[in-house]
C-alpha cells in the first residue's frame, strides 16, 4: 500500500513555478523531494499575495511535501554536497536559462559521471536549443507565443491572457510525464537521461484541436469567448444572476434542451436539424436561447437541466469552488497545520488510487529547514562536519 513513487528521491534545484510544481506533482506522488535553495531563498518566498505573518502564498502554493535545504552553491564545498546528493538521488531537476548549470559545473554531463543512472531534467522557456533558447520567458510571453492567447478572448475581441498560467504548468506537466516515462525505462534498462522540456513546446503541444482546424483548413482559427467553434448549442449562457455552461448539440440532446427552455418549435425547424446547420445558422439560435436564458436564475436552470439528463455546470469563483461538496468530498480542499500559519487550506491532491495510500501532505519547507536531517540521514554527516560547514556559510 506504499505511495507510488517511494524509494524514489528528487534532487531540484529548481525555482519559481515550472520546476517547483513539477516537483511538487511528484512529491504528491510519494517521491521524496530535496528542494535546495540558495541562502536567500527561492525568490518567490518574497512575492504576493501574502499571509498576515508574511509568508507567502506565491511559495506555499507550490512547494508542499518538499524537504528544505540551504546550499551556498558559490562555495565548493557546497557544489561537493550536491554531488553527494546526486549519487544518491533517482532525478536532478532544473529550470535556469540555459548554459547557468554548466558555467556552475552541474550540468548534466557532470552528474552523469557522478551518477550514470540519473534522469536529469531542464525545464526552461524555449529547450536548450533553437534562437530562442537564451530569450526570457514568463508565462504571458508564452502564452503569446505559443498561440493560446490568439485563442481566448471574447468574440470578435482582443485577446485574453488565460486566467491560470498555463504556459508554467504546460512545461510542469510534460517534464512530469518524462520523469516517469525515464524511471520506467532506467527500470527495465537501467539507463539514466537527459530531459530537454521547453515550456513553449509545451503550450504548441496544447493546441491540440485547434491546431488540427489550421491543418485541415489552412485558416487561423477565430476567438469564440463562450461559444464552442464546431458545436451548436455549447455555450457559457448568461443567467438572472451568472452564468451557465451546457452543450446540446448531438440528435439526442438538442430536442431535450429544446423542451426545458421552452422552444419546441425549434426542434424540427429547418434552419437547426442538424448541429451542422446550427453552426452555420448560430447567430438566430443564439438569439432565441440567450434571451430565454434570462429569465432564470444559474440554480435553476441547472435543477432543471440535470432533471432532463444535460450537461451543465454553473460559472463559479473560487470561494464557491472550495465549497462545493463535490470539491470537498473528493478532498481536494485539504487544511494541513503550519508552523507559523497554524492551519493552512492547500489545494487536494488529484490522484486517488485504488491499491496504494496518498502520501500525507506535508507543509512546504521552512527555508532550510530539513537542512541537518538531510545531511545527517541522506549523506551520512556527522555532528561535527555540519557545525563546521554551517560555520563555514556552505550550509544554512
Amino acid at each position: 500500500m506504499a505511495a507510488k513513487l517511494e524509494g524514489v528521491r528528487i534532487l531540484d534545484i529548481s525555482r519559481v513555478l515550472s520546476g517547483p510544481y513539477c516537483s511538487m506533482i511528484l512529491g504528491d506522488l510519494g517521491a521524496e523531494v530535496v528542494k535546495v535553495e540558495p541562502p536567500e531563498g527561492d525568490e518567490t518566498r518574497t512575492w504576493p499575495p501574502f499571509y498576515p505573518n508574511g509568508e507567502s502564498g506565491y511559495y506555499l502554493a507550490l512547494n508542499r511535501n518538499k524537504k528544505g535545504l540551504v546550499l551556498n552553491l558559490k562555495h565548493p564545498q557546497a557544489k561537493e554536497i550536491l554531488f553527494d546528493l546526486a549519487k544518491k538521488s533517482d532525478v536532478m531537476m532544473e529550470n535556469f536559462t540555459p548554459g547557468v548549470v554548466k558555467r556552475l559545473g552541474i550540468d548534466y554531463e557532470v552528474m552523469k559521471k557522478i551518477n550514470p543512472k540519473i534522469i536529469y531534467c531542464s525545464i526552461s522557456g524555449f529547450g536548450q536549443t533553437g534562437p530562442y533558447r537564451l530569450k526570457k520567458a514568463y508565462d504571458p510571453v508564452v502564452q503569446a507565443l505559443g498561440g493560446a492567447m490568439s485563442l481566448t478572448g471574447i468574440k470578435g475581441g482582443e485577446p485574453v491572457k488565460i486566467g491560470i498560467p498555463v504556459g508554467d504548468l504546460g512545461g510542469s506537466f510534460m517534464a512530469v510525464a518524462s520523469i516517469l516515462a525515464s524511471l520506467f525505462r532506467r527500470e527495465r534498462q537501467g539507463t539514466g537521461e537527459y530531459i530537454d522540456i521547453s515550456m513553449l513546446d509545451g503550450q504548441v503541444a496544447m493546441l491540440s484541436i485547434m491546431a488540427a482546424e489550421y491543418f485541415a483548413e489552412g485558416k487561423v482559427p477565430e476567438r469564440w469567448g463562450l461559444e464552442h467553434p464546431w458545436r451548436v448549442p455549447s455555450k457559457t449562457f448568461k443567467t438572472q444572476n451568472g452564468y451557465l455552461t451546457s452543450s446540446a448539440t448531438s440528435s439526442d440532446l438538442y430536442p431535450k434542451l429544446c423542451k426545458v427552455l421552452g422552444i419546441e418549435e425549434l426542434i424540427d425547424d429547418p434552419r437547426f436539424k442538424t448541429n451542422a446547420l446550427r453552426v452555420k445558422n448560430r447567430e438566430q439560435i443564439y438569439s432565441v436561447i440567450d434571451k430565454v436564458m434570462l429569465t432564470k436564475t444559474s440554480e435553476e436552470w441547472e435543477k432543471l437541466f440535470e432533471e432532463a439528463g444535460l450537461p451543465s455546470g454553473i460559472l463559479k469563483n473560487l470561494d464557491q469552488v472550495f465549497t462545493d461538496p463535490q470539491i470537498l468530498e473528493r478532498e481536494m480542499l485539504q487544511v494541513i497545520d503550519h508552523p507559523t500559519l497554524g492551519k493552512l487550506k492547500m489545494i487536494g491532491i488529484p490522484f486517488k488510487f485504488l491499491n496504494s495510500k496518498p502520501k500525507k501532505m506535508t507543509p512546504p519547507p521552512m527555508l532550510g529547514e530539513h537542512t541537518d536531517e538531510i545531511l545527517r540521514a541522506v549523506l551520512g554527516y556527522n555532528e561535527g562536519k555540519i557545525a563546521s560547514l554551517r560555520q563555514e556559510k556552505v550550509v544554512a
